[in-house]
């Protein structure tokens, strides 16, 4: 890189972390007072561990700079997090401790889509913020029902949108579908249908896997009796890798495509031979090393990839979403104002919060509380171990 180059991406990178960890103040340091305490329920054990651990990770790493950045002025942020073993019981038990306690400022759950929607009635009846990862539009829908929900993931109209456009582009006209069995493998299923009716797509078949499955073969192998040009993969990063390695034992000709869920870690280690040449629609943040800092939003994105992969040894695509969730409550509470814990003005500025994160641009809106946009989303292809910008 040329000394010019790196001196414009260093000095965009400071500009951009000056901006994103003084939120909203206003050139104003809040005084000192009462910490700000950010809930999190994810999911550290059982099925969907690999993504909770990624997401804690992300928190912790999230808090430590806005804490070390005195963003906040003498007020600090502090991270309690509870692991739900991936079980919609034990997250609502969690849930219910968090939304007692009058410390806590407001909650971020994890990528559980059953945990989010079963807390959605102790969360409005507490009348507490809470920003979920977890990826099914009812975690969000109907805003009129869920006031004080928030949902931070990629959303399935947007993912099936730009997968049926690669598909298309690619030549498939004949697409089978793997999907998981919950509210957001339907959700996409439904999408998928609706944008290969109109791309002239014909779907041969699908089936569905259960999140907690570690064995898919069967599924995999049905697909492709028909035939199929593509395969869609729509589902957690656990069974997508699974059914990678499944779709190459069943000698499957086609090519593969992945939906955002199927995310996880930028190396694709024992799957590497698997996926080579897979799609992926997801985040430019997975493989922002591969894009040119042109503006702050890209430096700070390129700073996150860096400090994560130091600390943690890699890194997971995911973590973005976590470290968003943080930098919106915290500018929601500096916007907020006030040294005590005020839950709803939080959720009135949290309702119409914009920020170009390091996931890409959000806006939540009182009318849509799902903030991702659309132009978020990226073309990714496995190439030798790794994702890559498609391109």
């Amino acid at each position: 890189m040329s000394p010019i180059r790196y001196a414009t991406i260093v000095a965009l990178a400071s500009a951009v972390l000056a901006t994103t960890l003084t939120g909203c103040t206003s050139g104003a340091d809040q005084e000192a007072g009462a910490p700000i305490v950010v809930a999190a329920d994810l999911e550290l054990s059982g099925a969907s561990a690999q993504t909770g651990k990624a997401y804690q990770r992300a928190l912790e790493l999230k808090v430590e700079q806005l804490n070390s950045s005195g963003a906040m002025g003498g007020r600090r942020i502090e991270l309690r997090v509870r692991d739900n073993r991936s079980d919609a019981s034990e997250s609502l038990r969690n849930i219910g401790d968090f939304t007692n306690d009058s410390t806590v400022s407001a909650i971020v759950m994890g990528s559980c889509n059953e945990c989010a929607v079963g807390a959605v009635r102790t969360i409005n009846e507490k009348k507490i913020p809470t920003i979920a990862l977890a990826a099914a539009g009812a975690v969000a829908d109907p805003v009129a029902d869920r006031r004080y929900v928030f949902k931070l993931a990629p959303n399935a109209a947007d993912n099936a949108a730009l997968l049926t456009t690669e598909l298309r582009r690619k030549g498939a006209r004949r697409v089978a579908v793997l999907h998981s069995d919950d509210d957001y493998g339907r959700e996409g299923l439904s999408a998928l249908r609706g944008e290969f009716t109109k791309a002239g797509i014909r779907l041969t078949r699908n089936e569905s896997v259960r999140t907690t499955d570690t064995e898919v073969s069967q599924q995999v192998r049905r697909l492709t009796t028909d035939d199929p040009q593509a395969m869609v993969v729509w589902t957690p990063p656990e069974q997508a890798a699974l059914a990678a390695t499944s779709v190459r034992e069943a000698r499957f000709t086609g090519a593969l495509f992945l939906d955002a869920a199927a995310a996880g870690d930028l190396f694709l280690g024992g799957t590497a031979r698997a996926t080579e040449r897979a799609t992926l629609i997801f985040t430019q943040t997975m493989v922002i090393d591969d894009v040119i800092a042109t503006n702050p939003a890209k430096a700070a994105r390129r700073q996150w990839f860096q400090a994560y992969t130091a600390r943690y040894g890699g890194y997971n695509g995911y973590s973005s979403f976590a470290a968003d969730a943080v930098q919106l409550i915290v500018d929601a509470v500096a916007r907020a104002g006030g040294d005590a814990v005020d839950r709803d003005a939080l959720r009135d500025v949290l309702e119409t919060s914009q920020l170009d994160g390091l996931s890409g641009p959000i806006r939540m809106t009182p009318d849509n509380h799902s903030g991702l946009m659309p132009q978020a989303l990226t073309t990714l292809v496995a190439r030798g171990g790794r994702w890559r910008l498609a391109g």
